[in-house]
């Protein structure tokens, strides 16, 4: 296991704990952002060891002379805020996500974030994070950019341990390739996912995160030009490149799949099956 906590860069420190995520990732990474004022982000995880951990470390932040403002949520999901409530009360600060999480979840949301608001934090190096509004893996999925460190907040948009599903009715594929390539374009140095190590030029992976969606995109064309069918008729045809152990939660990235195509015309549903149109 990663050692914790990390210092990632100057002003930035990683602290990985154990969150009940998908597969082959064990772990989600809260992040203390700040020298002075720190921002933590993802109250990820709801076990009782790893939660008097992770007060441990806040709080050890604290001992040092630093002052947490608030605990920053990405997005909804259980491994990213399974312990917000909790260390919301722990530590006695607020807590801060978009709109679209805030209704989500049990714990009460004191600042709503959304794209172009910043983050201000005060410090020896002062610290401005510009929150970035990207759904299409979760609909108040929110990311953080400081510009001076080259440094992004990810959340799961990437990830560089396990995968990124992109659910029907939470997720949205065709937003979610258009915030991957508006994240790209902001030309980062570094990308801190929720999952994995850090992302050195993340550029080329939130381009390769792209490529790869739309390739599985053609699959699914290639594969209602042959012949139409159901979502179960379909899966093992564009996922015959993919373990059948893994093909229950391809079975959700290809309803998604399905929808963007329905969305631009590319196919239809009708009584459960899917045909290509011209």
């Amino acid at each position: 296991m990663t050692p914790r906590p990390v210092e990632i860069i100057a002003g930035v420190e990683g602290f990985s704990v154990r969150t009940p995520t998908l597969p082959p990732a064990t772990h989600t990474n809260s992040y203390a952002l700040g020298g002075r004022d720190v921002l933590l982000v993802e109250p990820s995880t709801p076990f009782d060891d790893e939660r008097r951990e992770w007060v441990t470390w806040a709080r050890g932040l604290v001992s040092s002379g630093r002052r947490i403002v608030a605990i920053f949520a990405t997005h909804h999901h259980p491994d990213h805020v399974g312990g917000a409530e909790f260390f919301r009360q722990a530590l006695g600060v607020p807590l801060w996500a978009h709109a679209e999480t805030a209704h989500r979840l049990d714990a009460p949301v004191a600042r709503l974030l959304d794209e172009g608001d910043v983050i201000a934090l005060d410090g020896p190096s002062p610290q401005r994070w510009e929150v970035c509004f990207t759904p299409g893996h979760a609909p108040g999925h929110l990311c953080l950019h400081e510009r001076e460190l080259g440094a992004l907040i990810v959340g799961d948009m990437i990830a560089s341990e396990g995968t990124i599903l992109i659910a029907r009715g939470e997720g949205d594929m065709a937003r979610y390739l258009v915030e991957l390539r508006r994240l790209s374009s902001r030309a980062a140095r570094v990308a801190l996912p929720a999952h994995g190590a850090p992302i050195d030029e993340p550029s080329h992976t939130f381009e390769r995160y792209v490529a790869h969606r739309l390739m599985r995109e053609q699959r699914v064309i290639a594969a209602l030009a042959l012949h139409a069918g159901t979502v179960d008729d379909l899966v093992p045809r564009v996922y015959e490149d993919t373990p059948m152990a893994a093909w229950p939660l391809a079975r959700l990235s290809l309803e998604a799949h399905l929808d963007k195509l329905a969305l631009d015309g590319r196919a239809s549903e009708r009584d459960g099956r899917w045909e290509a149109r011209a």
